[in-house]
């Protein structure tokens, strides 16, 4: 884990939503991040947090600008197509979720990316068509690994190497890496994001370390092993991804 988290530094609605903004001070394991007028306003962290609302754990961030403003810009292919996203890397281990334990760095990440849709599970504009979503953002748990073909010390999520069949979670929308798309409700308004996880889903009640970071990635150009790398991280909250946070 300490590898993956020095490597990954030099890289890179409902009412429960408003409860968990009401409850923002009472939280002592948030992190504070420094703003930075060099870092776009939408992906500048000011401060996010993990806390259990209930039976769920709702994961937030806050920015110096308006969440989500920025969306990559579309290309009409899956090759090179571009993804933006806030992210929470975690010391979870990647088998709490439903894929084989100790894979890499388990994070979730809201995403958007309008050149593919990796939700078939859900149909998130109500249009009738579940594979065209890709462009509205959506919920992923994913597992980072190095990688030196995505780059100089970046990182990738993970490969699924052709022919193996490792474990995973129900959710899994079939591509080959380690994805799952568990299509959590969340609210984005104004400077904040709220994720909210139902705790039955990762089998665990315990407080964890967690960071806080924004990050674009690419799909290969020519669409296989690395899949989708990290080109860009934007910011991190606590600086230097040394996961102070505690969830609480």
């Amino acid at each position: 884990m300490k590898t993956y988290t020095k490597i990954f530094t030099a890289l890179l609605a409902t009412t429960l939503f408003s409860t968990a903004q009401a409850h923002s001070n009472d939280h002592t394991g948030h992190i504070q991040a420094e703003k930075s007028e060099k870092t776009l306003a939408e992906f500048d962290i000011l401060h996010t947090k993990i806390t259990t609302q209930g039976t769920h754990l709702v994961f937030q961030q806050q920015v110096r600008g308006t969440i989500g403003k920025s969306v990559p810009e579309a290309h009409g292919k899956l090759s090179g197509a571009d993804v933006y996203s806030y992210v929470w890397p975690t010391k979870l281990n990647s088998s709490v979720v439903g894929f084989e334990a100790d894979q890499g760095i388990l994070a979730l990440a809201l995403t958007v990316h309008p050149d593919f849709d990796d939700t078939p599970l859900y149909d998130e504009d109500n249009d009738g068509n579940k594979a065209n979503d890709g462009d509205k953002w959506h919920s992923h748990w994913v597992v980072l690994v190095p990688d030196e073909s995505c780059g100089s010390g970046a990182l990738k999520v993970r490969d699924i190497p052709e022919g193996q069949k490792p474990t995973m979670p129900e959710t899994w929308p079939g591509l080959p890496i380690f994805i799952d798309s568990p299509g959590y409700d969340f609210s984005m308004k104004n400077s904040e994001v709220l994720v909210r996880v139902p705790m039955k889903d990762i089998g665990f009640s315990e407080a964890f370390n967690y960071d806080g970071v924004t990050a674009a990635l690419r799909v290969n150009q020519q669409v296989h092993a690395p899949l989708l790398c990290v080109t860009n991280v934007f910011d991190v909250a606590s600086g230097n991804l040394s996961l102070p946070g505690i969830s609480g």
